[in-house]
């Protein structure tokens, strides 16, 4: 019998049914592999870039001079210009004290928004008192040069102000307090941990950026947050603080829940005083008017006996 050749049989089958060799499967599995670890590279990069995006957005909203913008210092207060140790002029407005001696020189720090135009009230009712007060705005904000990227430019910009006050206004550190709102408690805490003063006013401050990471990205994977630049960690640092601190905070705070406030005072040394403020919110040193600034300068009179009351 004549044998017929059948596709498969051993015998003179066409090549085109034969199985793909070992070495293909490795060239398709070796291009495969290299293939997904750029996706994957590509797609950690644009994680990893926009994360610190996001991060910079939240953390600082700077609004700086226009064009044509008219500036006019308020009466009391005098034009000032001093300089980082990385080269930026920074803006401000000194107020000096409507008694003699001052009390106290204050250094404040303000928040993430804005600049020093919305808050030189504070500034006048402050000297009123009897304290003198430098007001500044960040690297970026207001008349101020360069660009707020990150927490290291902020507490450089809060060393520059302390070195402007001691050396060029004469004020002893023994007589500094370091007075800040939101963001600029942050810098109060870092310059505290590591400068002396007088004493320390936090209000409405955030206890560290991990702890707003839960707030403003509550979908951000906790295990993630050590990708995040800014740390922020005015609790870690407190315990470095060596005078009075007083704590104040909105009991419906919206931005910073009042939780943070009680975990700064936990980590502040002694003495120390919280004050939660009932049906205030985040910006609330003006509503609450004269009575709230009253009791900030009882406390800056008399740091230790006011923290004990």
């Amino acid at each position: 019998m004549t044998s017929r050749n059948f596709p498969g049989n051993g015998n003179g089958s066409s090549s085109s049914a034969r199985p793909p060799s070992k070495g293909r499967y490795r060239i398709f599995s070796l291009k495969s592999l290299i293939v997904l670890i750029v996706l994957l590279t590509v797609f950690a990069c644009a994680f990893f870039f926009g994360l610190r995006k996001v991060e910079r957005a939240v953390a600082f909203h700077p609004v700086s001079v226009q064009a044509g913008e008219t500036w006019i210092a308020p009466a009391l207060a005098e034009d000032v210009w001093f300089s980082t140790n990385d080269g930026y002029r920074l803006h401000g407005w000194f107020f000096k004290a409507q008694a003699t001696p001052a009390t106290a020189t204050i250094i404040y720090f303000h928040g993430n928004g804005g600049n020093i135009k919305n808050i030189g009230w504070l500034g006048e009712h402050l000297a009123a008192r009897g304290l003198s007060v430098l007001l500044f705005d960040y690297r970026g904000y207001g008349r101020s040069e360069g660009s707020l990227e990150d927490e290291a430019g902020l507490y450089a910009d809060a060393d520059a102000a302390y070195e402007y006050v001691l050396s060029k206004r004469g004020v002893p550190p023994q007589k500094v307090v370091l007075y800040g709102h939101s963001l600029g408690t942050a810098a109060v805490a870092d310059l505290a941990a590591r400068r002396e003063c007088a004493a320390v006013i936090m209000e409405s401050g955030p206890s560290s950026g991990r702890d707003m990471a839960k707030v403003v990205l509550p979908w951000l994977p906790s295990q993630l947050y050590f990708l995040a630049k800014n740390r922020f960690d005015s609790v870690g640092k407190l315990s470095r603080v060596h005078c009075a601190v007083l704590i104040t905070h909105g009991e419906s705070d919206e931005t910073v829940p009042t939780e943070q406030a009680r975990t700064l005072f936990a980590a502040a040394n002694q003495p120390k005083k919280l004050m939660i403020l009932p049906g205030a919110d985040h910006n609330f040193s003006g509503s609450l008017g004269e009575k709230y600034l009253d009791t900030i300068t009882e406390f800056i009179k008399d740091p230790a006996n006011a923290a004990n009351h």
